[in-house]
């Protein structure tokens, strides 16, 4: 489906392409895609951060862990 999508993307930006060396896009309607597109992104990069956030913070506490369950298994030995 992601393989689609980015071919239909990727033919609608050719189109916008040919438009625009035609004199046939206008340069706000691309301002306006280029807002958007960029207001995307930002909230995407955003919600990555986060949830790296919270993966770290995950691993830091199953690291701790796995040291306090090494000490019991070391000194059994």
């Amino acid at each position: 489906m992601m393989d689609f999508l980015k071919k239909a993307m990727d033919w609608a930006l050719e189109k916008e392409a040919e438009a625009a060396k035609g004199c046939h896009a206008d340069p706000k309607d691309i301002d306006k895609q280029i807002e958007m597109i960029e207001a995307k992104r930002e909230a995407l990069k955003k919600r990555y951060e986060e949830e790296d956030a919270e993966f770290a913070h995950i691993l830091t506490k199953l690291k701790l862990i796995k040291a306090e369950s090494m000490k019991c298994h070391n000194s059994n030995k």
